[in-house]
């Protein structure tokens, strides 16, 4: 009786792929070898066709086939002499795309309690050619960092002068700014609940309850 040795999938080269399985990639180092250039793209295309069909959720092919391709010449570790049906062919390269650098704001770090907006806000207003609307818009700009500032500073008290001063500064002196400008737009028009409207309110609760009462002893 013969001993067949066993070999274990941990004593075998790790998958570039796990998701194809390790036939494809057998497939695959066995179209490296290939010689003949006609016989080696027929056979390529071939574990192209084998590979689609491991996936048969993405049914239009011809939007798929680009990234077939690209799986194939990576388990091949790119050293596959075939060209693509559809595509560039894969390089290296391609492997590890490094992320586009994200352009942050450069603002400056004592405005920063504004937000970023505030800034485009302000270049925004200096662009707008009618004194009149220009005014509003500056109004509105600095009704909200007044806003702002309440919010993130509930402890410090800020005054129309104040945001006259940091509107100046943002806007490097090109907005012209009314020394007695009120900032209270939005301010105002966010106010907590009077005593008042709670004490009514719980008068009509009080009033629905008893009247909920009453009806339970009048049934019993």
């Amino acid at each position: 009786m013969k001993n067949h040795r066993m070999e274990y999938n941990s004593q075998k080269d790790l998958l570039e792929m796990a998701e194809y399985g390790r036939n494809v990639q057998e497939l695959v180092n066995q179209c490296k070898l290939i010689e003949d250039p006609e016989y080696r793209q027929a056979f390529a295309e071939r574990i192209i066709t084998l590979m689609h069909q491991m996936n048969p959720q993405n049914k239009s092919i011809e939007e798929y086939l680009p990234k077939l391709w690209k799986h194939l010449f990576r388990i091949a570790d790119y050293e596959l002499d075939v060209t693509p049906t559809i595509g560039e062919v894969p390089k290296r390269e391609d492997k590890v795309k490094k992320p586009t650098k994200l352009a942050y704001p450069s603002g400056a770090a004592r405005f920063r309690h504004y937000g970023y907006n505030v800034q485009k806000l302000i270049n925004k207003a200096l662009s707008i050619e009618d004194i009149k609307v220009r005014e509003g818009f500056v109004t509105a700009i600095g009704s909200y960092m007044k806003l702002a500032f309440r919010t993130w500073n509930k402890e410090h008290y800020v005054s129309d002068e104040a945001i006259i001063a940091d509107l100046g500064t943002m806007s490097k002196g090109e907005l012209d700014i009314e020394k007695d400008s009120t900032f209270n737009n939005l301010t105002n028009s966010i106010k907590p609940p009077s005593n008042n409207s709670r004490g009514r309110k719980d008068h009509h609760k009080g009033r629905r309850n008893n009247g909920k009462k009453g009806k339970k002893n009048y049934r019993k």
